[in-house]
């Protein structure tokens, strides 16, 4: 408490003295200055705002009304777009708009593995308007990108920066999953971010705004957004069904045997352990792992890229099926008896 009064005090004496200095000393007994020195000092003349400013408000001004404040209780027709982890515990949420209007919330639909989420709220009148959609397959590192959102409460706060990389892969909320395919960006993302969009110098939607990578859970530099792609692929399923509904193989798989097995092998890739009796992977004969006399496990079909793409580990695995819909035929490359064997298999839907 000490050394706090003491820079209260030292400021304080440093503000007051450069105050006295630039209005030059009054003591008592010495006569006031005269009347034209006490007035306020005029305003200097500012030119244009420059370009990148004037589009900067633009494009502000332009997407505010699209975004809206969302609140939750407890644990907690227009459709908003939020992240899953703003919602997933909520036992009600409420949707203020830029206007000020406020209305009761329904959870449409989430995805966990996407940390999306769909809320509908009725609007008889005067809907927001839409952000127009941007992609994310060809965004650049180094480009320009906007955040807004709510930091801290502090409702319709804008940030810039740019996009600090792609293709990131980080834990989700609850350390189970991995969130892959994200957007890091360091436009400033704070807690009340979350489910706000990012936007291109365009002002189309490039991302959901989702998490921050910071020890003190304040903005770091670092923060992630949900790419657009994914939300453009996502969404539909869950305002019609509620849910998301995976595209998968009919495979069994094993994160931690994988790690074992492929270490083991010296390969990076997915053992398949079991092959499900009808499912896509038993049509296009894939094999899976068999039991040893000795009880070890002997490898069958290791799956190391998916239409070209390396998969190093079940989680990329499943981000490369996650790329395709329900009915997709993909290209496997498969490790078979020291041998890479390509196999086409089309997609079926996961429980």
């Amino acid at each position: 408490m000490r050394s706090s009064r003491w820079f209260l005090g030292l400021l304080t004496v440093v503000i007051v003295g450069g105050f006295l200095a630039w209005q030059a000393p009054r003591w008592a007994g010495q006569p006031a200055l005269d009347e034209a020195a006490a007035q306020p000092r005029p305003i200097a003349v500012r030119g244009e705002l420059a370009a990148d400013e004037k589009a900067t408000i633009e494009l502000f001004e332009r997407s505010k009304a699209s975004v809206v404040y969302i609140s939750t209780t407890a644990r907690v027709l227009d459709l908003f777009v939020t992240n899953n982890h703003v919602v997933m515990n909520a036992a009600g949420a409420r949707v203020r708009l830029n206007d000020g209007r406020d209305y009761s919330a329904t959870l449409v639909g989430a995805s966990p593995v996407h940390d999306l989420a769909v809320l509908r709220i009725t609007v008889a009148h005067r809907r927001p308007p839409p952000l127009p959609i941007g992609t994310s397959a060809d965004l650049k590192v180094g480009q320009k990108a906007f955040a807004i959102g709510n930091p801290f409460g502090l409702d319709w706060s804008l940030t810039t920066g740019i996009v600090s990389a792609l293709d990131r892969a980080l834990p989700d909320e609850d350390g189970k999953g991995v969130l892959e395919h994200m957007i890091q960006t360091d436009a400033a993302i704070n807690p009340g971010n979350s489910g706000g969009p990012l936007l291109d110098s365009s002002g189309r939607l490039i991302g959901i705004n989702s998490a921050i990578f910071s020890p003190s859970g304040a903005y770091a530099g670092i923060g992630f957004a949900v790419p657009v792609d994914t939300v453009n692929r996502v969404v539909p399923q869950l305002i019609a069904q509620g849910k998301y509904v995976r595209p998968v193989l009919g495979i069994e798989i094993d994160e931690q045997l994988n790690q074992l097995i492929t270490q083991q092998a010296g390969l990076k890739g997915v053992v398949i352990l079991k092959v499900s009796p009808e499912s896509p992977a038993a049509a296009a004969g894939l094999r899976g792992a068999k039991l040893g006399p000795d009880g070890r496990i002997i490898p069958g079909d290791i799956i190391t890229a998916v239409d070209g793409k390396p998969v190093d580990g079940v989680s990329r695995l499943l981000s490369r099926l996650d790329e395709h819909r329900v009915g997709d035929t993909v290209k496997l490359t498969v490790r078979r008896n020291g041998k890479d064997v390509e196999i086409p298999i089309t997609l079926n839907a996961g429980a």
